[in-house]
């Protein structure tokens, strides 16, 4: 049993923090619209660019990733989410995307 919360795409609110810790190449060709992003190794350099009293809802690809991070906020007294299915299920549920390169969104 895990000891954070994961919740569906369907469960995150519109106006929701969304920490994306994907590596930069993957933010770039598609994220969620005003998400901050911090890739995975780097959140304990950048852990205090976040603030512990918002909910955070954490995403990566499929899911791994933010369940590493949720469970490391979580431990240093975050209020963290992780999305269950990660971009990838994002994706799915038609929620919209944007890309910092000029192409149409995609998901790697």
């Amino acid at each position: 049993m895990s000891e954070f919360e994961t919740v569906s795409v369907d469960q995150v609110p519109a106006d929701a923090l969304v920490l994306d810790v994907r590596e930069e190449y993957e933010f770039v060709d598609g994220h969620v619209p005003g998400a901050v992003h911090i890739p995975l190794g780097d959140l304990p350099m950048r852990v205090d660019e976040l603030d512990p009293d918002v909910d955070t809802y954490v995403i990566c690809r499929t899911g791994g990733r933010s369940a590493q991070a949720v469970a490391w906020l979580t431990g240093q007294g975050y209020t963290a989410l992780n999305i269950a299915g990660g971009s990838g299920a994002w994706l799915e549920a038609g929620k919209p995307l944007e890309s910092e390169n000029g192409q149409e969104p995609t998901v790697r």
